[in-house]
C-alpha cells in the first residue's frame, strides 16, 4: 500500500475546508506541532492506516476519530482526548498516553507493547485481544473495561482501578507488579 504524503500545513488546510478523511495518509511534520496547533480538534477524522509515528499529539482532541490500523509507534498522546476513538489493530508500541482519556475507546487487537498509560482513563474501553506486554498502567482507571484475551505479560498495574462487576479479567497475567490494584467488591 502506498500512502499519500501530506504536511501538517496541508492537513490543516484540508481540515479547515471540511475534509475529515485522511485515511491511508502519511502525515509529516506532526512532531513539530506548536502548542497553538495542539488544541485543534481532529475529532471524527478518518485517519485509518495513517502513519503518525513519533508525532506529538499531546492534548489533541481525537474523540470519535477512526485510527484503525494506524502506525502510532512512539507517538505522544499525553493528556489527549481519545474518547470513543476507534484504534482497532493500531500499532501503539512505546506510545505515551499519560493521563489520556480513552473512555469507551475500541483498542481490540491493538499493540500497546511498552506503552505508558499511567493515569489514563480506560473506563469502558474495549481491550479484548490487545497486547499490553510491558505496558505501564500505573494508576489507570479500567472500570468496566473488556480485557478478554489481552496479553498482560509484565504489565505494571500498580494503583490501577478495575472496580466494576462488568470488568472482564480473563487476560493471562505473568506480572509481579499488582500492588494496590483495586479489583472492586467481591461477593
Amino acid at each position: 500500500m502506498t500512502l499519500q504524503r501530506i504536511t501538517l500545513q496541508q492537513l490543516l488546510h484540508e481540515y479547515n475546508q471540511g475534509d475529515r478523511n485522511f485515511s491511508e495518509t502519511a502525515l509529516h511534520g506532526l512532531s513539530h506541532i506548536s502548542k497553538h496547533q495542539v488544541d485543534i480538534a481532529y475529532s471524527s477524522c478518518n485517519l485509518s492506516c495513517a502513519d503518525l509515528k513519533r508525532s506529538d499529539l499531546s492534548r489533541a482532541n481525537l474523540s470519535e476519530a477512526n485510527l484503525t490500523d494506524a502506525e502510532l509507534i512512539d507517538t505522544n498522546f499525553s493528556g489527549a482526548n481519545l474518547q470513543g476513538t476507534n484504534l482497532i489493530g493500531a500499532n501503539l508500541q512505546a506510545a505515551t498516553l499519560i493521563g489520556a482519556n480513552l473512555t469507551g475507546a475500541d483498542l481490540r487487537s491493538a499493540d500497546l507493547s511498552g506503552a505508558n498509560l499511567s493515569g489514563a482513563n480506560l473506563c469502558e474501553a474495549k481491550l479484548s485481544g490487545t497486547v499490553l506486554r510491558n505496558a505501564n498502567l500505573t494508576g489507570a482507571r479500567l472500570n468496566a473495561a473488556e480485557l478478554e484475551m489481552a496479553d498482560c505479560d509484565n504489565t505494571i498495574l500498580d494503583d490501577a482501578v478495575l472496580d466494576n462487576s462488568n470488568t472482564v479479567v480473563v487476560c493471562e497475567m505473568k506480572t509481579e507488579s499488582l500492588r494496590w490494584v483495586s479489583w472492586g467488591a467481591h461477593s
